[in-house]
């Protein structure tokens, strides 16, 4: 296995998506007023720091970030909470932001660092709903298998925060957000379910999708999904009129980083997409295909090459085992390559959790489906048990790096020699 250049390729990746690169390029015309800090996500405490350090003028703020991903700030407070399943932390900092917002003027600005990881971060329940009612809501579409962008739009009609609606009570202060995108195709509203940034989408459309998915959602949930309170406001709203957005780091940019490192050492890399969706097992027998054909036949790439892709994929729970999507889409490939020379891959989550446990993702070649049968592993029930986690732990092919920092989603290296 190469496993020092795929872990190589990946330290780049998460290294070109670091907030302390990104966010002092992009700073805001100061204002004639105050500037206040807001923001949630995995990364967000880092973008804070990054800030603080390059803002030339006053500031004040507060930013929510997952439990162990805190960074020290002076004038910025952070505040941790659960992921991904919001708690009491989370709904304490989510009122704190709104409270904070309240009351400013047109001379002042309000910068919201956004980074993937905040929706379960900012649980703020509307009207009739209570904080287990959002848990529930978001373990049922943790559970289903839905794309972010359904999910984030079922999120946000039981939000009093998200889709926008942080900015809209910050009104009629400029906002500028900028965001590290963890989303498909790096639409900021997805991020975070944009606090700050409307989603496209109506009521009537998360109807159909929460029917569509099947989603087991609790009765206060099912209830206002049936009527029409608490509509988020729409993207043209002139309330957002004179706001800013910025994508700062994204999974396009971490791949890019990647293939000029594979270059420099040999090796030719070619970057499928950075968006790609679907259920994890599903998209490795796509990428075993085309890893294939290359070993085999040289098309539609010349060997040696390395493939790239990033993007979010999702993982129906059919089991009870332990693990993420990454590690689900690494044990389906090692499933699909075993026996097979020439062929290793890395599959990991460019913040460092993958899912709930402590790995951010996995390494496996031809010779890894073999090494779990022979560690009294049997991969085929392990995938069908959702147990990515247990298996690759017991051939010692766990990637570990702890909180990275940055959160620009999965990153998928495949290299064929």
């Amino acid at each position: 296995m190469d496993r020092t250049l795929l872990e190589a390729l990946f330290r780049h990746a998460v290294a070109a998506a670091q907030p302390s690169l990104a966010v002092a390029r992009h700073l805001p015309p100061p204002p004639r007023g105050r500037t206040v800090v807001v923001g949630a996500g995995k990364a967000s405490a880092q973008m804070a720091r990054a800030f603080e350090l390059a803002w030339p003028g006053e500031l004040s703020g507060l930013v929510v970030t997952s439990y162990g991903h805190a960074e020290h700030c002076d004038r910025i407070e952070i505040i941790e909470a659960a992921h991904p399943v919001p708690d009491a932390a989370g709904l304490d900092a989510a009122q704190r932001l709104k409270a904070l917002v309240g009351g400013l003027t047109e001379d002042d600005l309000v910068v919201a660092l956004i980074s993937g990881g905040g929706s379960s971060l900012l649980p703020s329940p509307a009207e009739g709903l209570t904080l287990a009612d959002e848990q529930a809501i978001n373990r049922a579409l943790l559970a289903s298998g839905a794309p972010i962008g359904v999910m984030n739009l079922i999120r946000n009609q039981f939000s009093t925060i998200k889709g926008g609606r942080l900015a809209a009570l910050a009104a009629p202060a400029r906002v500028a957000t900028l965001v590290v995108s963890d989303v498909p195709g790096d639409d900021p509203a997805l991020v975070a379910s944009g606090p700050t940034i409307p989603i496209r989408g109506d009521r009537a459309e998360a109807r159909r999708l929460a029917e569509l998915y099947r989603l087991d959602l609790p009765q206060a949930a099912r209830t206002l999904l049936a009527g029409d309170q608490n509509l988020p406001p729409g993207p043209a709203d002139p309330l957002f009129a004179l706001n800013s957005v910025e994508a700062i780091a994204s999974a396009a940019l971490s791949l890019d980083a990647a293939a000029d490192f594979a270059r420099q050492h040999g090796v030719e890399a070619a970057i499928l997409s950075d968006a790609i969706e679907g259920e994890a097992r599903d998209v490795a027998q796509v990428h075993a295909a085309i890893a294939r054909e290359v070993l085999l036949r040289n098309r539609p790439f010349k060997k040696p090459v390395v493939l790239f892709s990033g993007g979010e994929t999702t993982v129906t729970l059919r089991g009870k085992g332990r693990g993420g999507r990454n590690g689900e889409f690494l044990l389906a490939l090692a499933l699909a390559i075993d026996g097979t020379q020439g062929i290793s891959a890395l599959a990991a989550d460019t913040d460092g959790i993958d899912g709930s446990e402590n790995n951010a993702g996995a390494l496996c070649d031809g010779s890894s489906a073999r090494r779990m049968r022979e560690a009294g592993i049997d991969p085929r029930a392990a995938l069908a048990n959702n147990d990515a986690y247990t298996a690759f732990a017991a051939i010692g092919d766990l990637i570990e790096t702890g909180p990275t920092g940055t959160n620009v989603n999965d990153f998928r290296a495949i290299l064929i020699r």
